[in-house]
Formats: C-alpha cells, structure tokens, sequence
C-alpha cells in the first residue's frame, strides 16, 4: 500500500491575510477557497509542482479530538527547490523576507533558507539539486 502526504492543515489567525501571503509571497497556487460546512472555511493552496498542500483555517480543529494547535505554532515545515539562490532571488523580488541561504555542508541537501508566515509558522527551504532531473523519492 502507497500512502502519499497531500495535505498539511495549517492553524492561522487571519485567513485572508495567510491565504494573500502564501499566494502572493510564495506563488502557491489557490486551490480552494470556501465554507466547507457553515462555519469552517478552508483555504487549500499547492506550491507549484508539489504533490502536498496546505490548508489555511481557524476552526478546523474544532471538528476533531484532540488539542487545538495555535496559530503560528508550527515550526519546521520545509519546502525543497533545485537551484536555491534563484528561489531566494525570485523570493525578495516578491517581498518575502528571507534569509539569505546558508550552506551547512557541502554535500546536495545541505543548504537552507528560512522565513515566516504572518502568524509566526516557520518555514525552511532545503535546496536539493538532484530535483532537477529526478524526483526525490527517485533519487534516494
């Protein structure tokens, strides 16, 4: 059986301010944008060419056990990109505030960037070159 991660719900405060960031900061693509039952919008948005989304809302917690996560309390979410210094080019150019790449070792997967969402949730971009030519779970 093959599972795949298309999906990660991301708690935030303000749902049009996340959705208008991550569309036009990051160049995620709207997917949805609507009530899915009265009283629990959701916004799913895709980066170009993942396979995964994210799902922008401030009560989809409360249709499911468990604690409610705070917006801005998600740390360590990553996104990947073969050529990292234009993704940090194309990034400010669109007025993200990024930090500068920084490469931890010389080896493939081993340079990042980081920055985050209105909210606080932080992100990290890893460069991965081999992406270029192969997908990651192809390359491994």
């Amino acid at each position: 059986m093959e599972y795949t991660l298309e999906v990660i719900p991301l708690p935030v405060s303000d749902i049009d301010r996340s959705r208008d960031f991550y569309r036009d900061k990051l160049g995620f693509t709207v997917d949805i944008d609507q009530e899915v039952m009265p009283g629990l919008r959701i916004v799913q948005l895709t980066p170009l060419g993942s396979g995964c989304s994210i799902a922008l809302s401030d009560t989809l917690w409360e249709t499911m056990d468990g604690p409610t996560p705070a917006p801005g309390s998600y740390q360590g979410l990553q996104l990947c990109v073969a050529d990292i210094k234009a993704a940090h080019a194309e990034l400010v150019e669109r007025g993200l505030e990024v930090t500068d790449p920084v490469a931890y070792a010389p080896e493939d997967g081993a340079t990042f960037m980081y920055f985050k969402d209105p909210d606080g949730n932080g992100w990290a971009i890893q460069e991965y070159r081999v992406r270029e030519t192969r997908p990651l779970r192809d390359a491994i």
